[in-house]
């Protein structure tokens, strides 16, 4: 095992080599908390499934107010609001309702962000800074999701499972990936660019 791990070791000093191992070491990361996460959601979050199920409302609340702020001061959209769902008037002059249900914050990002960054290389006096700059990116980037899906509910009522299951939720991704990208080339990589 010592050997394998030294071979890694020796490949990744090889610039030839670098960016794959990164590359493979993200796609490992990312989808080993994907199923760690499904295995804990199933146990119901134990030990600690008060704490998440109190942090999934606070951030559900936290996630409506945000959302509806952009909406009305940055949009000037009319929406009308009760409890957690936005409803606005479509094309087809109807509501369209938005909830914004605890399972729509950005927990599981959150935590994806976190487990990358804990665990992938680089130096710590930069992650701990760069890991919380990284949380408040992805909740801003939860509320461009709200406020976008609120947004082509209007003139596409009918679209619904696009915009929420694959354009939106790709973004939180996207955004994570360009994160991480930027965390490898500037803060991981960049002392052996200099040295070279």
């Amino acid at each position: 095992m010592r050997d394998y791990i030294k071979r890694i070791k020796e490949l990744y000093q090889d610039k030839r080599y670098t960016a794959t191992i990164d590359v493979a070491i993200f796609i490992i990361l990312i989808f080993s908390f994907h199923f760690l996460y499904l295995g804990w959601q199933a146990v119901n979050f134990f030990p600690i499934a008060g704490l998440i199920t109190k942090l999934f409302e606070e951030a559900s609340t936290l996630l409506f107010n945000q959302s509806c702020w952009v909406l009305e001061h940055i949009f000037n959209i009319d929406f009308v609001t009760h409890k957690h769902t936005i409803g606005v008037i479509n094309s087809n002059d109807t509501y369209s309702f938005i909830n914004v249900a605890p399972e729509c914050t950005s927990l599981k990002q959150w935590l994806h962000w976190l487990f990358l960054m804990i665990l992938f290389p680089g130096p710590w006096k930069h992650k701990l800074w760069y890991i919380p700059a990284g949380l408040v990116v992805i909740e801003w980037i939860n509320v461009v999701r709200v406020v976008g899906i609120t947004l082509c509910m209007i003139p596409f009522p009918n679209h619904f499972d696009f915009f929420h299951d694959y354009l939106f939720k790709t973004l939180f991704y996207f955004f994570i990936f360009i994160m991480w990208l930027i965390w490898v080339e500037v803060f991981v990589h960049r002392k052996k660019k200099d040295n070279n």
